[in-house]
């Protein structure tokens, strides 16, 4: 194999990775949109990275050394349902924010820390939620959010196909 052929294959093999892991700059308008605002009660909003697959889900923000205070992931699932979460292989403490399909705010835990040891507590609501919003710890206190605020965001049109599918 020649010189340019290599080059060229290992550029293409770059792109290829690139594209599918949603880091291609120059591919980026046909990539699907990851980040979304979401708007809280008193007009103040975070950027939210969103977890729509399985597999999105159940990274969440484990690994991440460092969450920006106006940041956050917002987990959309396909039905309501007592969705439970843990911190295992999060490192930094959270707010954990339930909302329902109305995106009223059913249950929050505040300052959840990373699980250090095994088994990890699990944390959830009472009732059904069909979204969830981890925020840096602290986040729900200086957003002023308490359960039954209305929180405002739009999905992007390829999130519902994806969760019908399922």
């Amino acid at each position: 194999m020649s010189s340019i052929m290599k080059k060229t294959s290992t550029a293409a093999l770059l792109a290829a990775v690139l594209f599918l892991t949603g880091q291609c700059v120059f591919c980026q308008s046909t990539a699907p949109e990851r980040f979304i605002r979401v708007v809280f009660p008193e007009g103040k909003s975070v950027t939210a990275e969103l977890a729509v697959t399985d597999e999105e889900r159940a990274r969440g923000l484990m690994f991440r050394r460092q969450i920006l205070p106006d940041h956050g992931m917002l987990f959309v699932f396909g039905e309501p349902a007592l969705h439970s979460f843990w911190m295992k292989n999060t490192l930094v403490s959270l707010d954990i924010l339930w909302l329902g399909a109305d995106r009223r705010i059913l249950h929050i835990e505040r300052n959840v820390p990373p699980c250090k040891e095994d088994p990890c507590p699990s944390y959830g609501p009472d009732e059904p939620a069909l979204y969830v919003l981890e925020l840096i710890a602290g986040g729900a206190d200086v957003n002023e959010l308490n359960p039954g605020d209305r929180l405002e965001f739009v999905l992007p049109s390829w999130v519902a196909p994806l969760l019908a599918g399922r």
